[in-house]
């Protein structure tokens, strides 16, 4: 097999804007100093969160004709019209659940003989993924929850996660504001969950066991996690199993529907089968005592 001589770091071209990119200009560095042997150059972008002089002042080509790199570095899907033929291409694809909205681009990797490595199948020797931004999700979520609670409630307001430069800013923004005696419930224990709990760490939101914050009533903000043995139970009143309520969710029902008359703030972070019961109904969000507000 060639060894790669040359990479590129791509510009993002798909529609809205992606501001993200592959190697942030110290990263760049580090992949030149772990392989010498590797010559890297970046495509121009005004669009990008760092400024192509970020990448310039660490002596980091710039460089707007990618075709003579043998592997190309993207995020999101890159434009048919932009695929060089007969490249190495690594971004998110997002064509492995047959993504009818992708098929094109498929077909055109395909009739261009590109060989496309998609960042949600790379997984280590456990069949976990090595890429994927499931905490930042969670970050992000429970950020603009919060903002959300605020400005529905009117008791804060911050800028939009987005709109932050980096995450001192983010971070900056959070430390701004005193949350009143507010119940915020987290569903899942994966990336996404972890995540959110990031964002609530520096608040010292106090957290409590799934039993207390049904039961108990506090003057401070408090947040509590929920596994699926918390919201959901067994059908016929049998021990939850996880091995069985991962192949066989439907026959489970709901367990959740008391928790929404003591919840301000609900941040879902769990994965979703389709045929695992429903949390709560329209007519649960009609009744007088439900209290989620976001």
């Amino acid at each position: 097999m060639k060894k790669y001589q040359k990479v590129g770091v791509l510009r993002e071209t798909k529609n809205p804007p992606d501001k993200r990119v592959a190697l942030a200009p110290e990263q760049v560095l580090q992949f030149k100093n772990r392989f010498p042997h590797l010559e890297i150059v970046v495509q121009p972008s005004d669009l990008r969160a760092y400024a192509d002089d970020e990448y310039r002042k660490l002596g980091i080509t710039m460089q707007e004709d990618l075709s003579d790199c043998d592997v190309l570095l993207g995020i999101k899907e890159v434009s048919i019209d932009k695929l060089i033929p007969g490249k190495t291409y690594l971004f998110f694809s997002h064509t492995t659940k047959k993504q009818s909205h992708n098929r094109g681009l498929l077909q055109r990797v395909l009739q261009d003989k590109i060989r496309l490595i998609d960042y949600e199948l790379l997984t280590n020797s456990h069949n976990v993924r090595l890429v994927a931004f499931g905490r930042w999700a969670g970050i992000v979520g429970a950020y603009n929850g919060l903002l959300a609670y605020g400005q529905r409630t009117g008791a804060f307001d911050m800028k939009r996660a987005y709109i932050c430069n980096d995450m001192d800013e983010f971070y900056d923004e959070l430390m701004k504001i005193k949350l009143p005696p507010l119940r915020i419930l987290i569903t899942g224990g994966g990336r996404v969950a972890h995540g959110a709990m990031e964002t609530l760490e520096p608040l010292n939101i106090r957290k409590i066991s799934p039993q207390k914050f049904l039961t108990q009533q506090f003057n401070y903000p408090v947040y509590t996690q929920l596994d699926p043995w918390h919201y959901t139970k067994r059908k016929k009143n049998e021990t939850w199993d996880w091995e069985h309520y991962f192949v066989h969710p439907y026959e489970y029902e709901t367990a959740f529907v008391p928790y929404t008359k003591v919840t301000d703030l609900f941040l879902a972070c769990h994965y979703w089968d389709r045929r695992a019961p429903k949390f709560f109904a329209k007519e649960d969000m009609l009744a007088s005592d439900f209290s989620m507000k976001v």
